[in-house]
């Protein structure tokens, strides 16, 4: 592993990582995907420790991911189902994370749809003083770090397999385009985007993209490293990478969109839309992905444009090199 001393005891935002701190876990990844190559799999690094993936909502890649990188590090792991749980006996989620640490946990991997609980679960491990780490998961429309770890490792690896690191994306353009209001993978890539140099531009119909999403983040639209678009077609012109969003209607409060076959016509990735970017042109989508509305089935399935396939593969050991860090490799 890069020798890097690691001082971030949790993990919960991008928003005030180091331009350090995205290189290592970029290069550190991409020794764990050299060892997920080899015939024997499994590294020593965590045995003996315990990571409890504390899931309060459905995951399928996040969940599997966080799952399959702790036990290739020789951890414990333990996972939690919030519909069997004692959560439907009345405990609450700080309850039950204590109890998860009476059990021995070191690292608590957490999702949630409400924005803040792993902030709220790592403060009450501080306070009580126990080491125990904090992963943020996911949590409602705050931020997605591990995400756009891996997006940003697919991208880099793409560029020299042999040494990612963040600058390689200094100066291109980045199109984000889809449901930007409820997505925290948009806002944890926006961090790293932007920390690594590169313009990133926000495409996406107004109720989805409300005037004050720029504002919000801190980071004054359209000065040169950040770009909002109601229209598609300026933020796909020359674009190197097209990174395309879920609709997330299980967070949509009201009815935002006429209809999904409106926003696939205007919005959704296609063939015909990609001719405006750059001709070797890549396309990520964090899944699940609704065919046939976010991107055309038929480009989403094609190895030359799609690194879907590649985000996910790249999530283990980018969730390794991350376990890695806040477990034994703190300083």
């Amino acid at each position: 592993m890069p020798s890097t001393t690691w001082n971030r005891h949790h993990i919960l935002s991008l928003a005030d990582f180091t331009t350090v701190e995205y290189n290592a876990v970029l290069q550190t990844a991409a020794s764990f995907q050299e060892v997920l190559s080899r015939r024997t799999k499994k590294v020593p690094t965590l045995q003996g420790q315990v990571v409890a993936n504390l899931f309060f909502e459905s995951s399928t890649r996040t969940r599997s991911s966080f799952e399959i990188a702790a036990k290739r590090l020789s951890a414990d792991t333990l996972n939690f189902a919030a519909a069997t749980s004692s959560m439907t006996k009345g405990e609450t989620i700080l309850d039950t994370a204590k109890t998860y640490l009476a059990m021995g946990t070191d690292i608590m991997v957490i999702r949630h749809r409400e924005a803040g609980v792993p902030q709220a679960i790592a403060q009450e491990m501080d306070r009580l003083g126990v080491k125990v780490s904090v992963l943020n998961a996911g949590d409602g429309q705050h931020e997605h770090p591990s995400q756009g770890l891996l997006d940003l490792f697919t991208i880099c690896t793409l560029i020299d397999p042999a040494r990612p690191r963040i600058e390689l994306l200094q100066g291109k353009k980045i199109a984000l385009v889809g449901d930007i209001l409820h997505s925290r993978v948009a806002r944890s890539n926006i961090w790293s985007l932007i920390a690594s140099g590169a313009e990133v531009h926000l495409a996406a119909p107004p109720t989805l993209l409300p005037k004050f999403f720029s504002e919000y983040l801190g980071e004054p639209a359209n000065t040169g490293k950040l770009f909002t678009h109601w229209q598609i077609e300026p933020a796909l012109e020359n674009a190197d990478y097209v990174m395309t969003l879920r609709l997330q209607k299980e967070r949509m409060t009201a009815h935002l969109l006429p209809s999904l076959r409106e926003y696939h016509q205007l919005f959704g990735i296609t063939r015909a839309k990609l001719k405006l970017c750059k001709p070797n042109v890549k396309v990520l989508h964090p899944g699940p992905v609704n065919r046939g509305v976010e991107i055309s089935s038929d480009l989403m399935d094609d190895p030359e444009f799609s690194l879907i396939q590649s985000q996910v593969t790249s999530g283990v050991a980018v969730r390794m090199a991350l376990l890695y860090f806040i477990g034994s490799g703190r300083a």
